[in-house]
């Protein structure tokens, strides 16, 4: 198991977002467990709300075996109970995964499922919290969103309770010109008039296709 490393902003390797979207802002230094390399990937962050419909559970289900199977980049806490299902599924497969915790990492122990991930290079713990900071609380899991949006390049909620803190995170990556992507359901209606893309499962894809396509080019 490799040890913890700190990243300084000054290095080549430090994610141009976080300068780019936070800013003076942005940390100063970010610790990471696993493959840096996976910084300079495109990043996909997922979330959703504690409290999620059954409709939209299992396009969820469907949408983190896609992303699975498409090889796609995910960035997220994996802190709800959807969030955590959608890990498990993803670390099932071999596409990169990145894992923001509420918390230092510098004694966090690592649980068992990811340690044969990050021992093959495919999943990074990453943290902009300082030493000390190793009780997860609700800011500070507040923070933490706003640094995995900063993060990626594209945001995928799967749902977001209206008037709840996943909603307020959906309009902060708006307002930072996030593209975010979400479930066609009247449940979803308060993200879509926020101005949340859809287009079911395949168009959510198509579209991070044409994104990469883009970058690529």
């Amino acid at each position: 198991m490799p040890a913890t490393a700190t990243l300084h902003i000054s290095d080549p390797l430090f994610p141009a977002n976080l300068k780019d979207t936070l800013g003076a802002h942005a940390p100063s230094d970010i610790s990471l467990l696993g493959e840096r390399k996976l910084l300079s990937t495109r990043k996909l962050a997922l979330f959703c709300s504690r409290k999620c419909p059954g409709d939209i559970i299992l396009k969820t289900y469907d949408f983190a075996v896609a992303l699975r199977e498409a090889g796609v980049t995910v960035v997220s806490g994996f802190h709800s109970p959807m969030e955590k299902e959608c890990l498990s599924i993803l670390l099932r497969g071999t596409q990169p995964i990145i894992i923001c915790p509420a918390r230092s990492i510098d004694k966090m122990r690592v649980p068992s499922e990811w340690r044969g991930a990050i021992e093959k290079g495919r999943l990074l713990v990453l943290s902009a919290f300082e030493k000390g900071q190793d009780r997860i609380a609700k800011h500070l899991a507040r923070e933490r969103n706003r640094f995995v949006v900063a993060l990626a390049e594209t945001i995928a909620i799967a749902h977001a309770q209206p008037g709840g803190q996943t909603e307020e995170l959906a309009q902060l990556a708006l307002s930072w010109g996030k593209p975010m992507y979400t479930f066609k359901s009247p449940q979803n209606s308060n993200l879509i008039n926020l101005g949340a893309l859809t287009g079911g499962l395949e168009g959510i894809l198509q579209e991070l296709r044409q994104e990469q396509t883009g970058t690529d080019s």
